[in-house]
């Protein structure tokens, strides 16, 4: 039977379900993909013959211009944290870090974050063709950070690194601790 013009009832319309699903479906899986798809790492910047006025500690510089460098996925063990005794190895990584850089002229290498959670600037630390933060790892004088983010690339020299001063008993890995 068919409604009357005058049938004060109107006519509802169901509810367009299916494009809703679909729309919500399709929310869902642009948003998983977004979060799921590969890091493409753009190349780093670089920063040519900085001057490093002095060794914090093994992972910390300060440059001539008062920058604070932080080595990016590297962390050596504790010298100068107040109300801490040093740690051991600690000595032994800034005196590390203080010989390759003897010179006083570096060259910075940056990931995306420029910054860590102390306003330190984030680097990777080059004298000639040979990288501060490998070298600590490949010496045993520091262990590799993969928590952090940087490039994958970098995290994997880091591991063979760390991997090698393993195998070999170097620095921390060894059997006997530093006094």
């Amino acid at each position: 039977m068919k409604p009357s013009p005058f049938d004060r009832r109107r006519r509802v319309r169901p509810p367009r379900v299916g494009l809703a699903v679909l729309a919500i479906i399709l929310i869902v899986l642009l948003g998983r993909y977004a979060v799921e798809a590969p890091r493409h790492d753009p190349p780093p910047a670089k920063l040519d013959q900085v001057r490093v006025e002095r060794v914090v500690d093994g992972d910390t510089l300060l440059l001539a211009d008062r920058t604070r460098v932080r080595l990016i996925g590297v962390n050596t063990p504790e010298t100068v944290k107040p109300d801490t005794p040093p740690e051991p190895w600690g000595a032994e990584a800034s005196q590390f870090t203080r010989d390759f850089l003897a010179d006083g002229v570096a060259r910075l290498e940056f990931d995306d974050e420029r910054l860590d959670q102390h306003g330190r600037t984030l680097a990777f630390v080059w004298v000639g063709d040979k990288q501060l933060n490998e070298e600590l790892l490949r010496a045993g004088l520091a262990r590799a950070e993969f928590h952090f983010r940087y490039a994958p690339a970098m995290k994997d020299r880091f591991r063979a690194a760390q991997d090698e001063a393993k195998r070999a008993k170097r620095g921390m890995w060894g059997k006997q601790v530093a006094k």
